[in-house]
């Protein structure tokens, strides 16, 4: 079977994919890197181990979209529309929900600055911790 920009990822592929990136290490570079080839080259040969023959930019390609889909879905799910849904959901919420994110934060004199926060949305975080 050819293995195409154009074919799409089964389960069980998605699922190896999302083992290799669960591991701390690998979250731990891909997080702020913007120049990540060697990362997902890494992530390609690691899956060649698991039995999925994918090239370094399906991977990347395939990161970049869970992950969209995933704050798709997040985003939709803080606003109140639990209709969202998506089929890695909570694998991915397990890995990317302490994920630091950059948010500009208004200085006192009028400029904004990047500052990182915590993607911490789980029920049991209230104003009393």
């Amino acid at each position: 079977m050819e293995s195409g920009a154009g074919k799409h990822w089964t389960e069980e592929e998605v699922k190896a994919l999302l083992s290799v990136w669960s591991e701390k290490n690998i979250r731990k570079q891909l997080h702020g890197t913007l120049r990540n080839k060697g990362i997902f080259i890494y992530i390609a040969k690691r899956l060649q181990e698991l039995g999925v023959c994918r090239d370094w930019k399906q991977c990347r390609a395939k990161y970049k979209n869970l992950k969209y889909e995933y704050r798709t879905v997040k985003y939709a799910h803080n606003s109140g529309d639990v209709t969202k849904t998506m089929k890695f959901f909570h694998d991915l919420d397990s890995i990317l929900r302490y994920e630091p994110v950059t948010q500009l934060a208004a200085e006192e004199n009028g400029r904004c600055s990047a500052t990182e926060t915590q993607l911490n949305t789980s029920p049991t975080t209230d104003s009393t911790q």
